[in-house]
């Protein structure tokens, strides 16, 4: 029987026409790979509360708003869902448990190693143009 798939929000933060991305820490699974920052969802946790905590743990800011799904996608060999949230922050991110952080237009996002999922996001993003 299989497991079920594990959710995973993703950070859409946006100032003007640039994303905030965060480099993969080289020790975890696409260790060195950009992506838009988030994480797990822990049990009992809906969307909103997930990516407050995660964007706390990880970047030392606040959510202020959380939008629904624009995109979601099946992490290749693995069990997670990934869904791609507009997120507004306030505080200015740093790197707590990322290995660099960039401020990216989608067009500039495309010159970065992103993780499989995020690369699909990019490209998606891409189709509004």
């Amino acid at each position: 029987m299989q497991n079920p798939p594990i959710r995973v929000i993703a950070a859409v933060v946006r100032s003007g026409d640039r994303f905030l991305i965060c480099q993969r820490p080289s020790h975890k699974r696409h260790g060195g790979l950009w992506e838009f920052p988030g994480g797990k969802c822990e049990a009992g946790e809906n969307d909103a509360q997930a990516i407050t905590r995660e964007l706390a743990e990880e970047l030392g800011v606040e959510v202020t708003a959380v939008g629904g799904a624009l995109f979601s996608a099946s992490d290749p060999d693995s069990p997670f869902v990934i869904a791609f949230l507009p997120v507004d922050i306030r505080g200015e991110p740093v790197c707590i448990e990322h290995a660099a952080l960039a401020w990216a237009s989608r067009h500039e996002m495309t010159a970065y190693e992103l993780a499989p999922s995020d690369a699909r996001f990019v490209n998606f993003l891409g189709h509004d143009e």
